[in-house]
């Protein structure tokens, strides 16, 4: 049902870097690359993420409520996720744990402070 997802950012470069590291380890690549933003997916078809610079040339600003939330097919994926977006700088939003039966999920904001999650259903 999604096909993207759009991130503010006020320096492109460093979003770039920091997402060209954490994707991959979902194994996604750059799938488009432009002045005014970048998109990373799996594959065509595939959901995207992606980070832009406002098209009406504000400064981003983090939406309160906003959430982007990424499926793993673990929990120790999940651990893994939020463990690698801290060490790129991410603040911690809430450790990996259990938030409800089968719903095991980790916090982070990127470091523009969009808040993402890494969860698993099961």
């Amino acid at each position: 049902m999604i096909g993207y997802v759009t991130l503010g950012t006020n320096d492109l470069e460093r979003a770039g870097k920091f997402y060209d590291q954490l994707l991959g380890e979902l194994g996604a690549n750059r799938f488009m690359d432009q002045d005014t933003f970048i998109a990373w997916g799996t594959g065509p078809g595939a959901p995207m993420v992606s980070v832009i610079k406002p098209f009406d040339g504000q400064a981003a600003s983090v939406g309160n409520g906003v959430m982007v939330a990424l499926v793993v097919d673990s929990r120790e994926k999940v651990d893994a996720l939020h463990r690698k977006a801290l060490e790129l700088g991410a603040a911690d939003e809430g450790a990996p744990g259990e938030r409800a039966p089968g719903f095991y999920a980790g916090y982070f904001r990127d470091l523009d402070g969009n808040k993402l999650n890494a969860f698993f259903m099961g």
